[in-house]
């Protein structure tokens, strides 16, 4: 008998939870703004990066290139 009075709360408790659970729908349009200025600032710093990494890319490569271009100018120069 006793056990049969807490299966009876357990499943009260499961079906008031699922009702609470359902009450809270007022935030759907916060939480859509939320993920929008998400999506925003990651595409902002994705930019960002992709920006740091060309400039870095275009200065080493310029490096390299200039020291390339003393180590061979001796080289090229025409005989006297």
């Amino acid at each position: 008998m006793r056990l049969r009075y807490v299966w009876i709360l357990v499943f009260a408790l499961l079906l008031s939870l699922g009702a609470v659970a359902q009450e809270d729908n007022g935030g759907i349009k916060q939480d859509t703004k939320d993920a929008a200025h998400a999506t925003g600032r990651a595409a902002k710093k994705t930019g960002r990066k992709i920006k740091h990494g060309t400039k870095n890319v275009v200065n080493k490569s310029a490096h390299a290139t200039r020291k390339a271009a003393d180590k061979v100018e001796g080289k090229t120069a025409p005989p006297q």
